[in-house]
């Protein structure tokens, strides 16, 4: 899956696959798709000619990314000083400090013009540790801190892990920070045997004036045709994940779908029609990740951005 060109060609490309897949879509669900191909082409010309663009201020990085690049080589500095040069103006954190304390790594990122606005953290494991979480994430400058992942299959797990986060977010928001919760796909999927999910539990336990929801758009569209709920129109489905939540929608992780093999891609590689959903609902924090990144980590981050910046929705 090596897609790594970052031109009017790759997005043509997107385009013709996209087209494909929703056909292959259609005829594996039953259903005729003529009306929402049509409407996919209106999109696609919106695509190029649209009057918005993402602001070059919201966009971020998920440096989960480039974890490889940040454990191996080049190394977390020359990693950081590369996405500086691209031109993100600010990251999501992932994986720690790498060494540094929380000062030190904010004295760092400002040298290079990033700045850290957002971070995964796990639901903390006593107060002291909260305590610190948010500590660090004032010092650094953070506007955002989000729980990037929980996982059962029993439902009063996600009651409980509903009701701590409730609580972290309440101590956040004291500290004047922003509590938000980042879904996969299984929140979509896994059924309790009572016709309830696990996203069910969270929009109906979370407190909305404390937690916001990082919705990733691979993930919801994943669960989406999964589930054969997104499977005629996977860009409604999330639409309407995002419109049909108590909680407000503040942050993105953008992150393309390869048309062929349901992996992750590069983004202007894949099937997703960002545009629509960009159009249907606006964020504060549009963040680029791709877990497997198509060619290299660096090369990923660069087209990531490049594709946003270009956009118009």
């Amino acid at each position: 899956m090596c897609y790594g060109h970052d031109g009017h060609a790759a997005l043509q490309q997107s385009l013709d696959r996209r087209g494909l897949l929703r056909g292959s879509l259609a005829a594996l669900a039953g259903i005729g798709l003529a009306a929402g191909l049509g409407a996919t082409g209106a999109q696609a010309g919106g695509h190029h000619h649209g009057r918005r663009p993402v602001p070059k201020e919201l966009i971020s990085l998920q440096l989960w990314t480039v974890r490889d690049a940040l454990n191996g080589s080049p190394g977390y500095d020359p990693t950081l000083a590369h996405l500086a040069r691209i031109g993100y103006p600010r990251v999501e954190l992932a994986l720690g400090y790498f060494g540094r304390t929380a000062r030190e790594l904010r004295r760092f990122l400002d040298g290079i013009g990033i700045k850290a606005s957002s971070s995964h953290d796990g639901i903390a494991a006593d107060a002291a540790a909260l305590d610190q979480k948010i500590a660090d994430a004032r010092t650094l400058g953070q506007r955002f801190m989000v729980v990037p992942y929980l996982n059962s299959d029993r439902e009063d797990d996600w009651k409980r892990w509903a009701e701590q986060m409730n609580v972290e977010a309440a101590a956040a928001r004291k500290a004047g920070l922003r509590y938000g919760y980042h879904n996969h796909a299984h929140e979509f999927t896994i059924d309790f045997g009572n016709g309830r999910r696990p996203w069910d539990v969270l929009t109906e336990e979370l407190d909305p004036r404390l937690v916001h929801l990082e919705i990733d758009i691979y993930w919801a569209v994943t669960g989406g045709i999964t589930s054969g709920e997104g499977v005629a129109d996977p860009e409604g489905f999330t639409l309407d994940v995002i419109r049909s939540a108590p909680q407000r929608v503040l942050q993105y992780h953008v992150k393309d779908r390869d048309p062929a093999t349901g992996d992750m891609a590069d983004l202007g590689t894949g099937m997703i029609d960002f545009a629509r959903i960009f159009r249907g609902h606006q964020v504060m924090e549009y963040i680029v990740e791709n877990d497997t990144p198509d060619v290299t980590p660096q090369r990923t981050a660069e087209v990531g951005y490049r594709y946003l910046r270009r956009l118009r929705f």
